[in-house]
Order: structure tokens, then sequence, then C-alpha cells
């Protein structure tokens, strides 16, 4: 589905738009502010990204693999021992 949208600009902007639009091989004004949307979506997505992974590298060390999978196994048998018969 589109939607429309109408804006507002001074005529300084809106000259400069009709320039992009003339010099930048776009089909219209509505694709070249689509691209221009597009692009902050993309500078969005990759902003929160950095955020993600600067958290990440910041959170305290976890615990490796291997030790999670001895503990699991260690439970594993304590469960089997406690749950089988005498």
């Amino acid at each position: 589905m589109t939607a429309t949208m109408n804006i507002s600009m001074p005529d300084s902007l809106k000259a400069f738009v009709d320039e992009r639009v003339r010099s930048g091989g776009y089909g219209s004004h509505s694709e070249y502010l689509r691209e221009l949307v597009r692009r902050d979506e993309q500078q969005a997505a990759a902003e929160r990204l950095r955020a993600l992974i600067a958290e990440g590298l910041n959170s305290p060390q976890g615990r490796d693999w291997r030790d999670l999978k001895a503990d699991l196994l260690k439970r594993a048998a304590a469960q089997d021992e406690a749950c089988s018969p005498a």
C-alpha cells in the first residue's frame, strides 16, 4: 500500500530538491525523497547495531560454553541418580 504525504518547505529547499531530481537521475520528487528516507532508515539501523555491539563489548565477561556444558551434564547426572530406583 502506498500512502500520500504532503510536505511544506521553503523555496530555497524546493529549488535544491528540484536540482537534485534533475541532476541525480531521479524520476520524481517522490523518488528522491523516498531514497533519502531509505538512507536515513539504513543509518538508524546501523546506529542501533553499533549500540548493540558496544553494549555487548561493555558487558561482563560470560562463562565459557564448555564450563556451562559440564555443569549441565553434572546436573543431568544428579537428576538421573535422584530419579532412579534404589
